[in-house]
């Protein structure tokens, strides 16, 4: 085993589970064997290597890349300048992309940096001796009420009282445990499951600005087409006032795809691969084998979303261990199922990138070639 706890059973939505996460070591990159190497292993060391493979491969990220080193930057900058005194209000943020652009993967390496930092600058326990929780993480669904969002906090921490109490009890436990465990950034992901136009989405909107007011925390919302649901409307469009407030508070960042149109794009493009072709424990693997053979194929077949991408690459690497074939290329990965979305957009780069009309390959790599 590589050494890492075992974390594919877990769910950030409770404290222990978080912290696990948070805690973890950083996951040992198996070596990679020689053919003769391989073949010299025992059947049960064998096993055991392509154990380690598989799990690896599983969990390739998340990568630096310029969209989540930006994402960083500036939630680094709005958490470190949440530190008004209780009497003010502090500034929220949503992190607003399209599904496929690795948003959640990004927010919960910066919870995990975080809750580090915290725990690094101030102790696992409070001066009352609670325990210290940087970071709540809860998940909404599409039927999440106030009194659900309430609960769900108190899921996060285990509280007793979750199941029982009522609304505004749920709430006052809530902003308890908050300040009892130093709770710093609060992290509301799949935010766009709520319908803000019916009555459960004002009710928790409002209820937003409730927490805001009262809990020490930067909320840090995460969704898909938040904007065009109007959380950062001044609410005359939707007719709903009560979203304007929500809207000022708030600073929307985003994750952009990669894009090839430009020279910077095609160089980040392959930055991104040649990354990725460090990773991967393939006996066959070499140098060049995503980045030179495979740029534009793999290009098309995600059509620049990372999180395309890597369910393409993990999959491809599974298939090329269990084959035999130990290498990726284009005929395995033909094989190979990706999401649907990426799968229904590849058709028209296909023909851009076979009529010479785009290429995902920076001048000086064209040059050379």
């Amino acid at each position: 085993m590589n050494g890492r706890p075992l974390l594919a059973g877990a769910t950030l939505s409770r404290k222990e589970d978080f912290k696990a996460f948070a805690d973890a070591p950083r996951r040992r990159q198996p070596d990679l064997l020689t053919p003769n190497r391989l073949a010299a292993l025992t059947t049960s060391a064998r096993a055991e290597y392509n154990r380690d493979r598989r799990e690896w491969h599983a969990n390739l990220g998340p990568l630096r890349t310029p969209q989540l080193t930006s994402l960083h930057e500036d939630l680094w900058d709005i958490v470190d300048s949440n530190q008004q005194d209780g009497d003010k209000a502090k500034g929220a943020v949503a992190v607003d992309a399209f599904p496929g652009l690795g948003k959640t993967t990004a927010v919960l390496a910066f919870a995990r940096d975080f809750h580090r930092r915290e725990i690094a600058e101030h102790g696992a326990f409070t001066a009352q001796g609670h325990e210290r929780w940087p970071v709540c993480r809860v998940g909404l669904t599409g039927n999440t009420g106030m009194k659900d969002l309430n609960r769900a906090i108190l899921e996060f921490f285990g509280h007793p009282g979750r199941q029982t109490s009522t609304a505004a009890q749920l709430g006052l436990q809530a902003l308890d445990c908050v300040l009892s465990c130093e709770v710093r950034l609060l992290i509301l992901d799949d935010l766009h499951f709520l319908k803000w136009r019916r009555t459960s989405g004002i009710e928790v909107s409002n209820h937003l600005k409730w927490i805001a007011n009262e809990f020490p925390v930067t909320l840090l919302k995460v969704g898909v087409g938040l904007a065009d649901k109007g959380l950062f409307s001044e609410g005359e469009a939707l007719g709903e006032t009560v979203l304007a407030q929500t809207g000022r508070r708030t600073a929307r960042l985003d994750m952009p795809p990669f894009t090839i149109d430009t020279e910077q794009g095609r160089r980040q493009w392959r930055q991104l691969l040649l990354a990725l072709e460090q990773r991967i424990v393939l006996i066959g693997a070499y140098p060049g084998m995503l980045a030179d053979d495979l740029s534009d194929y793999l290009f098309t077949r995600s059509t620049g979303h990372i999180g395309s991408l890597m369910t393409l690459i993990n999959r491809g690497c599974q298939r090329a261990q269990r084959t035999g074939a130990e290498r990726l290329t284009r005929d395995l990965l033909d094989h190979v199922r990706n999401d649907e979305a990426a799968e229904q957009a590849r058709h028209e780069l296909e023909y851009a990138f076979s009529t010479g009309k785009a290429t995902s390959r920076p001048q000086s790599v064209r040059t050379l070639r």
